[in-house]
């Protein structure tokens, strides 16, 4: 007699891949992960990456809900954006306020996929995690490398309120924690192929998150001398208040340490890349891309010294919110393409689900990526919305949200409102002003302009949606 879960592993509509089993998902999300990677055009070594990136479709516009890990991850494993979730900082426990809506791994799990999970996907915390979703759980350990593997530490008086930090390692690849991640994701997938079943299988990878940590070979691959500064901003410029994400340190960083900083970050980069051609090497060793669905992302950008000395994240700036998302669905049209449409975190629940030939649950607040799938260049999103909260004080770990923040990217331009306007405005042309060191706001040239993303940030998502996407 059938189980439950086999019968329904059996109901007609789930996309079957050549082979004619139903098809697998590999999401892959990574910590702190900008577009820093070679497919984006920047000298940093990520050839693994790059090779799913000429595979299938790159998205150059791309952006995150929230730039903060909690807040993040809970929206966009979710379905929902986080003015619904309200996690906005990294204590609020996932379901507080969403109780026992279905998330995107636990959809797939009662569709009859076998879903596991390895490292960090959801944030790390029992608040957190959501053991409903999965069939097996290994959660992330080993942010910090333990002593005895350090060649090198150097720490710095950087922003206030976050590590800043980086280390050189003579730990081999596969005995670090993002080195165990994907050799015991590959068992995994090999785990499930032998059970004749589908997987969703989430897999976490903790670099390039502070501290930057990597074996020494990386680091090699960065002499100083090669590393580029941030480009200097204009005289005079400052950021504004509301926008600010950490105190600046007492001194500014010497450009040696901004070098070093740098290389750190790359090779950090550099080495999760190397982790995830594990995962890339198992795909054609099993013969799986023709039945797997990919996702590769991160869940917020990330400051580099840009804007005259901003790190980390938690800003509404391009380095913050935009994210790197490229998506392998087989036998889509537009595989190997680049897509610069708006695209939203927020989306890939519905995506998954369409890609995978199930119904979205009606209440997703994203809007399903298939169509661009098919077609990259066709019309699509008027906007892509991000929002931020700000704590009395200036870190990552406030704990008490006093205002909030809320941007929306077009495809020239952003417009963002501090505390609705009370705690300023900012308006940046991106086809003059690519590193919003500009701000227009309040500008006499610019009022039309402005007055008109003002009605699009506050008509919010559902207004900005791609006709007949409604």
């Amino acid at each position: 007699m059938l189980t439950r879960r086999q019968f329904t592993s059996l109901l007609p509509g789930a996309a079957l891949g050549r082979s004619g089993r139903r098809m697998n998902v590999l999401f892959v999300v990574v910590d702190d992960l900008n577009t820093a990677l070679g497919c984006y055009g920047r000298p940093v070594r990520t050839p693994w990456i790059d090779r799913l990136a000429a595979r299938g479709v790159t998205f150059d516009r791309a952006y995150c809900q929230y730039p903060l890990c909690q807040p993040s991850r809970a929206s966009f494993l979710s379905g929902l954006r986080p003015e619904t979730t309200r996690v906005w900082n990294l204590q609020t426990p996932t379901r507080q306020y969403v109780g026992d809506h279905v998330f995107l791994p636990e959809y797939f799990r009662k569709q009859g996929w076998y879903t596991a999970m390895v490292g960090k996907v959801y944030h790390t915390g029992d608040c957190c995690e959501d053991p409903r979703s999965w069939d097996e759980e290994h959660r992330e350990f080993g942010k910090n490398p333990p002593q005895s593997e350090i060649i090198e530490l150097v720490k710095a008086e950087g922003p206030r309120g976050h590590t800043f930090e980086w280390a050189t390692l003579k730990t081999p690849d596969e005995r670090t924690p993002d080195g165990i991640v994907a050799r015991r994701a590959v068992e995994i997938m090999e785990k499930v192929r032998r059970m004749n079943r589908p997987f969703f299988l989430g897999v976490g990878f903790r670099r390039p998150h502070a501290p930057y940590a990597a074996p020494a070979k990386y680091f090699d691959w960065y002499p100083l001398d090669r590393i580029a500064l941030p480009p200097p901003p204009p005289k005079g410029y400052r950021v504004l208040p509301a926008a600010l994400n950490h105190e600046p340190p007492p001194e500014p960083l010497s450009e040696r340490q901004v070098r070093e900083f740098l290389a750190a970050y790359y090779a950090s980069t550099s080495f999760m890349d190397a982790q995830f051609g594990v995962l890339i090497e198992a795909m054609d060793r099993m013969g799986l891309w023709d039945e797997t669905v990919v996702i590769f992302t991160s869940d917020n950008g990330y400051h580099l010294g840009d804007h005259g000395g901003l790190w980390h994240k938690n800003t509404l700036f391009e380095e913050s919110a935009r994210v790197p998302l490229i998506v392998w669905a087989p036998g889509r049209r537009g595989m190997g393409s680049r897509c610069a449409r708006l695209v939203e975190l927020v989306d890939l629940y519905p995506t998954l689900a369409e890609l995978c030939g199930l119904p979205a649950p009606d209440r997703l607040e994203g809007t399903s990526l298939a169509p661009l799938l098919e077609d990259p260049s066709r019309p699509w999103k008027k906007g892509a919305f991000t929002m931020q909260g700000r704590g009395k004080e200036r870190t990552e770990a406030a704990r008490d949200i006093v205002f909030t923040g809320h941007s929306v990217r077009t495809e020239r331009w952003r417009y963002t409102e501090w505390d609705e306007g009370r705690q300023g405005i900012e308006l940046y042309d991106h086809a003059s002003d690519p590193s919003e060191l500009r701000n227009l706001a309040g500008s006499s040239g610019h009022r039309i302009i402005e007055r008109e993303l003002r009605a699009l940030l506050r008509g919010g998502w559902r207004a900005a949606l791609p006709v007949g996407r409604g």
